[in-house]
């Protein structure tokens, strides 16, 4: 089972969940920002990803500049993704012990065992037209 972590509305992450549709998969939607987000759970999604990857680039506050990720420490950055969702890269997918963040077809194949549909393109930034619809 594959469960997807994403925001509700988002354009990208609804084509992003019906790919996974199309390829076979039934995923399990979850509220990103309703999740009861404890630091030790979120974590396992990063990897070995640099902190400021952990970010949603299109995040208002990211965008303004007010939140920096380049300029947090792992503790500090997952002390500010618990307390707003909404910063985190999306979407989050856990499969068994799994775990990623984005939606890279090469990382999905690779770390999560999910094989796309080859010709489908998958969005990775959010793809809604109004300007901070999407953070």
């Amino acid at each position: 089972m594959i469960v997807f972590y994403g925001k509700p509305g988002c354009l990208t992450n609804r084509k992003q969940y019906a790919m996974l549709r199309s390829a076979g998969y039934e995923p399990q939607l979850v509220n990103l920002l309703e999740h009861p987000w404890r630091v030790e759970e979120l974590e396992t999604f990063f990897g070995e990803l640099p902190v400021a990857e952990w970010f949603n680039p299109a995040a208002p506050t990211v965008k303004s500049g007010s939140v920096d990720p380049e300029n947090l420490d792992r503790r500090e950055a997952l002390a500010r993704l618990v307390a707003e969702p909404v910063l985190i890269r999306r979407p989050l997918l856990a499969s068994g012990e799994r775990r990623m963040a984005g939606f890279d077809p090469e990382q999905l194949r690779d770390r999560m065992g999910i094989e796309l549909v080859p010709e489908s393109e998958p969005p990775e930034a959010c793809s809604h037209p109004a300007e901070g619809a999407c953070p």
